[in-house]
């Protein structure tokens, strides 16, 4: 593509926007490394004066020839697969908020209600989402459902878990690089918001929630479990009271106090008080 210019047409790369305020570039037309960077560094400061983020260029192995060109300009590997390799570069003069790569992306919503390093457990990546995100202090009740999809974040599957939170406080300061705004509002006007009809999954969260303050749903409790193949302890989630009361967790070395030893070999929604951010 091109960009008007009073003096001259700047050819630019050809880019599609992502969700989080970047853009993917797709290369697939040879060029020597001269010509490329001329063009990259004037599609960057395009898409700078756009207020773009992050980057993302996915180069097929026949243009392998232009990574150095690419490395030497700020971008850095992100993921590689048989016929592409991807690199990565944030233009904000600020900490970029690029996810690592996996063969699973794993998205946790935390629905609060008031009666990011490797290897972090869920309950723990809720509560510092919703801290980082929105400013609200809050504990980890319970998994109330996860969803999984396949080929959705390049190619990759997704796992995007439903958690309940219990807020420990209400003032509310978000990030503006993750999310645009934040309020608590009535539940029913949240659940009544035109987007939901889009949104399938959004409506079966409602659903579950409503059941829920109502006692005909219970979700999944994290319970701290050890294992042969670390020292460090980590959690099952479980649907804890169905277990207490046919006496199962007795039997697996359950204490009551969300602790058992056992062997193994094998988009932030908040509500208060029936009220939702």
């Amino acid at each position: 593509m091109t960009a008007e210019d009073p003096v001259q047409q700047i050819e630019l790369l050809t880019s599609t926007n992502d969700d989080h305020g970047g853009v993917i570039v797709e290369m697939d037309k040879p060029m020597d490394s001269a010509t490329f960077v001329s063009i990259l560094r004037a599609s960057i400061s395009h898409w700078k004066q756009l207020g773009k983020k992050g980057v993302w260029i996915k180069l097929p192995i026949h243009l392998v020839s232009l990574v150095e060109a690419l490395v030497k300009e700020g971008f850095w590997y992100h993921h590689a697969e048989p016929k592409y390799l991807m690199l990565v570069y944030w233009i904000p003069e600020s900490a970029h908020t690029i996810p690592a790569n996996a063969t699973h992306r794993v998205g946790v919503s935390a629905l609060v209600v008031n009666d990011k390093p490797e290897g972090e457990d869920i309950c723990v990546a809720a509560v510092r989402e919703v801290k980082e995100e929105t400013g609200v202090d809050s504990e980890f009740v319970e998994v109330l459902a996860f969803r999984q999809s396949h080929m959705s974040f390049f190619e990759n599957s997704d796992l995007f878990f439903v958690c309940l939170l219990h807020p420990l406080s209400s003032d509310i300061q978000i990030q503006e690089l993750e999310i645009e705004a934040a309020q608590w509002v009535p539940f029913d006007e949240y659940a009544a918001q035109p987007f939901m009809e889009k949104y399938e999954v959004l409506r079966c969260i409602n659903d579950i929630y409503l059941a829920k303050i109502d006692g005909q749903y219970s979700g999944f409790t994290p319970v701290t479990i050890a294992s042969n193949f670390s020292e460090k302890k980590s959690y099952l989630y479980l649907n804890a009271g169905v277990l207490k009361r046919s006496n199962s967790l007795s039997a697996l070395g359950f204490n009551g106090k969300g602790n058992m030893v056992l062997s193994f070999t094998c988009v932030v929604t908040m509500v208060k008080a029936n009220l939702s951010i």
